[in-house]
């Protein structure tokens, strides 16, 4: 009996911003959605109307996110991001503007070897984002004549 491939999806918690922040990541991308939303409601346990659960895509991925009730003394580390493999320049700079406005830069646009193309910010809401650009495949090889 073959298992159930298994199923990861990158899982976002947020305290009261979460609906905000998918709202925006929606605006950046193409192809996406917000696929299912569930809110508190006046019996809580959190805020009436903020995100109980909610599942979104973007560019095809899926991603969940909340509204955590709960304090604590922990937010998003760039030790974990998102990596957004872009597909032109001008993609790459549309991103960088709009994610980090706001938010932090880590690395700003430049060549560092590894890409021609590289930028690295925390948006506002404390998501760390990696942008690249890919270097453009060689052209054809041509052989002896």
């Amino acid at each position: 009996m073959a298992a159930a491939p298994q199923k990861i999806t990158t899982f976002l918690m947020f305290e009261g911003k979460a609906e905000e922040a998918m709202t925006f990541y929606l605006t950046l991308f193409d192809d996406a959605e917000v696929i299912d939303i569930t809110r508190y409601g006046p019996e809580g346990p959190g805020a009436e109307d903020t995100v109980q659960h909610a599942t979104f895509s973007l560019a095809g991925q899926r991603f969940m996110c909340i509204d955590s009730y709960v304090q604590h003394a922990f937010g998003f580390t760039p030790a974990l991001s998102l990596f957004v493999q872009c597909d032109s320049e001008a993609e790459l700079m549309r991103l960088y503007e709009a994610l980090g406005e706001q938010g932090q830069e880590l690395m700003p646009v430049g060549d560092y070897g590894f890409s021609p193309k590289f930028a690295w910010v925390n948006d506002r809401f404390g998501v760390s984002w990696q942008l690249n650009l890919p270097a453009a495949p060689a052209g054809p090889v041509s052989g002896p004549r």
